[in-house]
């Protein structure tokens, strides 16, 4: 089979843009659409993050497949403007696109054209709530939520609501089919069109913010709240769940025991989030409790923190945990969504909640009882030589299945471009604490292998229930980590209560690094890189892994992506792999469709073996999680196509979406 290539020249695109609002048709819901078992879900739809509820990141549409997957071409591109981190996944429902953008903006498009129908911006009065422009910050929005009422009135406003969170705690509740404010939503609080979590005690100091959407189950749109999690005592991470209509809080959660709440903080969701809705069940992946490199001002147990959490969606109580790091200091959060899903295993089908790690482990549960369906094994690690820390004496290590990243790392493992630079690595790699995984921040310096980074990472695993494979992206560059005390050992200041520094938190400490306020400790933490800017770990620096769910073994693993640096693209034949945001999305058509690299590259791979059918050339590196849907009789497959700072890819604005040549 060939391979296709379609080149864009990103200077000579042109967005297609419908001004005003629009009045979109009224599509009546099937609720069936949203109901069902662990099941893989049958629609055309693509109305959350995930995919579905579950977050499989999986689609039952098979119109594109591998004897046809070569003919993809351009359907049509989208460009909102609005050029800066663009990691969104659209959701498709109501018959159209929508996605957010970085500068807290809502984007509807006609998913047959791409032309705009509508845009919602919260710091216009023309399209929103005419919030302070000063109010806007340049950050990341990975998705938006959808509901609609059981049989919405055509015409009546807000029977079709899009949900949004931004980067100051707040969630947005807007017509699906204008881009209009929601103003009965949150009214009651005194602010219509949205709510806030400000509105509520968040026990602790510092910023609530919401990168990852919320997620819609039944009448409740349900949203996490990101915190600082470097200050001893920050805002913990409460998962709230508010009325779709009215805003009204219908319950929280507090990852945080009730007796430490004013001791430590965090613990919080800052990735996707999903949910089972025949049981009912909202899954969190939470992180680590603050602060998140040094834990000895919390040596009690947090059970809910760096666990996988399963809540009743009806009440927010907690139906069972599995907590996946002891004490986690090593900012191994848990990075993306649990993977709702029925595999095949023993002969039997079970329906499991899949969790994907930052060390390269999954962890695979039943979905009703949180048992893990493969053998686990505490087993010692190192401990801390930091003063005032008390690290756990073990943590987890699945069995199986098979670990997606490598885990170890030798002094003649060490990779350099040049002898010099691989003898540099060295002499770093001597200078450095590491034992092994789970080796702790140390004072004298610790690597960490894998890095902060992962391993997985956010949208990084999709399940093909047709094969039975878990599809998993990879990072594999090490990260090297210190703690500096500071002058005198002096704690650092905590910062006011609106999470503002204050004023002395640089005079109180000494040396490079960033504060960790309420600590006698600065963190630094950096990939561990040459001078020439390479990985001194050695290549794949990114790849794609194929895991069997029941036999739990690796069936096939490649290097994805190509590094891109200073306008020079590495041969694919080196097989070096790239630095990745993203992740893969499969379908029936027994594809897997990615793209993540630094290449500018979208990908499409039979999933059964891993071999690479078809590739685009993206205006921009998609740093995104792609997508996939039905509209007009034809398939379509969309990407963000953005490039990412933390790449060094350059940013832009483009949704660009493929189709089967008319």
């Amino acid at each position: 089979m060939h391979h296709r290539s379609e080149q864009f020249q990103p200077d000579s695109l042109s967005a297609t843009v419908v001004p005003g609002l629009f009045a979109g048709t009224v599509a009546a819901v099937v609720l069936g659409v949203f109901a069902g078992t662990a099941a893989a879900q049958e629609t055309s739809w693509w109305p959350t993050f995930g995919g579905q509820p579950g977050g499989a990141q999986y689609s039952d549409l098979d119109e594109i497949h591998a004897g046809n997957v070569s003919d993809l071409e351009v359907a049509w591109v989208h460009r909102s403007g609005d050029a800066s981190w663009l990691e969104a996944t659209p959701i498709h429902a109501n018959d159209t696109l929508y996605f957010c953008t970085a500068l807290n903006r809502v984007f509807a498009v006609d998913p047959v054209t791409g032309e705009e129908r509508w845009r919602f911006d919260p710091h216009s009065d023309e399209g929103g709530l005419g919030l302070i422009e000063e109010a806007r910050r340049d950050a990341r929005c990975r998705s938006v939520a959808y509901w609609e009422a059981e049989s919405p009135q055509p015409g009546r406003m807000c029977e079709k609501r899009v949900f949004k969170g931004d980067v100051h705690g707040n969630i947005y509740a807007i017509d699906g089919d204008t881009g209009a404010s929601c103003n009965d939503f949150g009214a009651a609080l005194g602010h219509p069109g949205y709510v806030t979590h400000w509105d509520y005690e968040g026990n602790g100091v510092g910023p609530r913010h919401t990168t990852s959407g919320p997620i819609v189950v039944g009448d409740r749109v349900i949203a996490a709240v990101g915190v600082e999690d470097s200050v001893v005592n920050a805002s913990d991470g409460f998962v709230r769940a508010f009325n779709v209509r009215t805003g009204e809080l219908a319950w929280e959660f507090n990852p945080i025991p009730p007796e430490h709440i004013n001791e430590t903080g965090a613990a919080n969701v800052w990735s996707t989030l999903s949910a089972d809705l025949s049981r009912n069940l909202v899954f969190l992946p939470t992180t680590s409790a603050s602060s998140d490199f040094y834990g000895g001002t919390r040596t009690f147990p947090i059970p809910y923190a760096t666990a996988t959490v399963a809540l009743s969606a009806e009440t927010g109580e907690p139906v069972w945990h599995y907590q996946i790091v002891h004490h986690d200091v090593y900012d191994y959060d848990l990075p993306g969504h649990p993977l709702i899903a029925t595999i095949r295993k023993d002969g039997e089908e079970r329906d499991v909640a899949i969790q994907q790690t930052k060390m390269g482990f999954t962890f695979v549960f039943d979905l009703d009882t949180g048992e893990s369906l493969f053998p686990v094994e505490e087993r010692a690690v190192p401990a801390s030589d930091v003063p005032g820390e008390v690290t756990s004496p073990t943590q987890p290590f699945p069995l199986l299945p098979e670990w997606f990243t490598p885990t170890t790392l030798t002094r003649d493992d060490l990779f350099g471009l040049t002898p010099l630079d691989r003898r540099w690595c060295q002499r770093q790699f001597d200078e450095l604490r590491y034992e092994g995984m789970y080796t702790p921040p140390s004072i004298q310096g610790s690597l960490h292998y894998p890095g902060f980074q992962g391993g997985g990472n956010w949208g990084g695993a999709a399940f093909d229930p047709n094969s039975n494979l878990l599809i998993v992206k990879s990072l594999d560059i090490a990260t090297r980590h210190w703690l500096r005390p500071n002058a005198g050992g002096a704690i650092t200041p905590m910062p006011d209560a609106d999470g503002a520094s204050a004023p002395n938190v640089s005079a109180s400490s000494s040396g490079p690094g960033d504060p960790m306020p309420g600590t006698p400790y600065r963190t630094q933490n950096e990939f561990f890189m040459s001078p020439l800017g390479i990985p001194c770990t050695p290549p794949p620096w990114g790849s794609l892994t194929a895991i069997d769910m029941d036999s739990g073994e690796i069936r096939w693993q490649i290097p994805f992506g190509q590094v891109r640096r200073f306008g020079i693209t590495v041969p694919k034949f080196m097989g070096w792999g790239t630095a990745m945001i993203g992740g893969p999305i499969t379908t029936a058509g027994g594809l897997i469709f990615m793209a993540a690299s630094m290449d500018k590259k979208f990908r499409a791979l039979d999933v059964r073996t891993g071999e690479e059918l078809w590739q685009a050339t993206l205006p921009y590196a998609g740093m995104a999680v792609p997508m996939t849907y039905m509209a007009g009789g034809r398939q379509y497959v969309a990407i963000a196509a953005g490039g990412n700072r933390r790449t060094y890819t350059e940013e832009g604005d483009t949704l660009v979406a493929f189709a089967l040549g008319e």
